[in-house]
């Protein structure tokens, strides 16, 4: 998408959202029944906080080695809310954590490369 006005691009934290649920889902593949119900409640707690952190980025307040910092906290809340289900193990729960982030850091780059 871009902005009609600028044609820059916009960041649509509900896309990324979906992307991210979804790379999630490629990744648990046998237990997504039990996983999904965690997995949308973490997103859609934290959405407001991931869509701050990429205006903070795109906007040139919040430097790109910051924002992974961020990235990494996020991925260990989201680890350790996937590993406390049971069903999946440490490092699937961590795989899936880390493929989800990196979706969201991936629109950002993309987006911030692209504005410069």
């Amino acid at each position: 998408m871009t902005n009609l006005q600028t044609n820059d691009p916009i960041f649509d934290i509900n896309e990324v959202l979906a992307q991210m649920l979804g790379t999630v889902k490629d990744t648990v593949t046998d237990n997504w029944e039990e996983v999904k119900s965690v997995a949308n409640e973490f997103l859609n707690r934290r959405k407001e906080r991931l869509e701050l952190l990429a205006e903070l980025t795109l906007t040139g307040d919040l430097p790109i080695e910051k924002l992974k910092s961020r990235l990494e906290d996020e991925k260990l809340v989201f680890e350790a809310e996937l590993h406390a289900i049971a069903i999946i193990s440490k490092a699937i729960a961590q795989k899936a954590a880390n493929a989800a982030l990196d979706v969201l850091f991936n629109a950002i780059k993309k987006i911030f490369e692209i504005k410069l």
